[in-house]
């Protein structure tokens, strides 16, 4: 595929218009040269997820993760992403320790880290906090069903809302955190008429992870789809290339005439 060109910035004005009009496509990168890339073929969003504690820092979960951490690493996508929206995910504990700390947190992501946006997990419980964010103007994604910094609470990764019960409650949720500001909502790991009811019902974009093909848009973790980390793969991932192949296969190589002497090639 052809590098895309004169791209407009993607805003959070241009991820609402495009419900209902166009899919939105998000990926995860963590660094600059692979920001770049991902932006470079038109990409519309780029999340610094905290799932960077899996597959850059080796982390069990993505409890590990710290203020520092997403930072650093939100600093170097930002460099690299000219044209996607930047979103930056709040680490465990980030925004649960009050609305103060919350807002200064989402704030250092932005000021400090460059993102566009951030991404929180919660419902209901942390509608204020949302509010509070937006209200200092800072766009806020949010983040529903299987959510990450919760695994421990949820019992493992796997699909929630899967009673009626459970299913109305994360309906409740998804409206609380429009109603609280959100431009936008990531639905993980959910039934896909659970997704699809929720899409139709929301007038902001969803974003699907597991969730199905109704969504208004869809993100997975870069290394999964590209075959780049294998200590835990969803179900539910595509592999669109495996890059991790080409990349053992090239090291192989480089070991092999590093060994024979045939690299490097003497200059006379």
């Amino acid at each position: 595929m052809s590098k895309q060109t004169n791209i407009k910035k993607v805003t959070t004005s241009i991820i609402r218009k495009m419900k209902g009009f166009e899919k939105i496509s998000m990926l995860t990168a963590y660094d600059y040269s692979m920001a770049k890339l991902v932006d470079s073929v038109g990409c519309n969003m780029i999340l610094v997820g905290d799932s960077l504690g899996n597959v850059m820092l080796g982390y069990d979960d993505t409890t590990h993760v710290t203020m520092a951490d997403m930072i650093h690493h939100t600093k170097a996508v930002a460099r690299g992403a000219k044209h996607s929206m930047v979103v930056a995910d709040m680490p465990f504990l980030s925004c649960h320790l009050g609305v103060y700390e919350a807002v200064k947190n989402a704030g250092a992501l932005i000021a400090e880290g460059g993102a566009a946006a951030v991404k929180l997990e919660g419902g209901e419980e942390v509608a204020e906090i949302i509010t509070a964010i937006t209200n200092a103007g800072i766009p806020v994604c949010g983040h529903l069903g299987l959510t990450p910094q919760s695994v421990n609470q949820l019992g493992g990764y796997r699909v929630q809302a899967k009673t009626e019960e459970s299913a109305e409650k994360l309906i409740r949720n998804a409206k609380a955190v429009e109603e609280a500001g959100a431009f936008c909502i990531v639905l993980e790991c959910i039934p896909h008429e659970l997704a699809k009811k929720v899409s139709e019902e929301l007038n902001i974009p969803t974003i699907g992870i597991g969730a199905g093909p109704y969504c208004d848009g869809q993100v997975l973790v870069l290394h999964d789809m590209l075959g780049m980390f294998d200590d835990y793969v969803p179900s539910f991932v595509k592999s669109f290339a495996n890059v991790g192949e080409v990349i053992t296969d090239g090291v192989a190589k480089y070991i092999e005439e590093v060994k024979s002497g045939t690299f490097p090639v003497s200059k006379k």
